[in-house]
């Protein structure tokens, strides 16, 4: 069975730091790029970054461009996000998801091309 589980939110406040972790079981994890999204309550659902399988290419949304950065450690079936400078429009709730179609599929951080969604962790950042 595979699962996805987050973990890392927290409450921080403004310019602080978070990192997310989101570990994988069930299945060779090494073969999916890796995506993070995030919700804010009322909000759409939206794409923040993207890995590929290999950890070779990243994608970010402008929005986290320049403070966060993804990064991946297959050996240990777990992707990250590093999360500087954070700002109270950051605050949502965070999903890791897998998508197995390939990576310019991944990189459009698109909901519904991706296979597989962690239960999420939440973020909240105070001014």
């Amino acid at each position: 069975q595979v699962q996805l589980v987050e973990s890392g939110g927290g409450s921080v406040q403004a310019g602080g730091s978070l990192r997310l972790s989101c570990a994988a079981s069930g299945y060779t994890y090494s073969y999916n790029c890796v995506g993070w999204f995030r919700q804010a309550p009322g909000k759409e659902r939206e794409g923040v970054a993207a890995i590929s399988p290999g950890g070779g290419s990243t994608y970010y949304a402008d929005s986290v461009k320049g403070r966060f950065t993804i990064s991946r450690d297959n050996a240990k079936n777990t992707a990250y996000l590093q999360m500087n400078n954070l700002k109270p429009e950051d605050t949502a709730m965070y999903y890791c998801a897998a998508d197995s179609a390939g990576w310019f599929s991944c990189r459009a951080l698109r909901s519904a091309a991706f296979d597989y969604w962690g239960q999420g962790t939440q973020v909240t950042v105070s001014s």
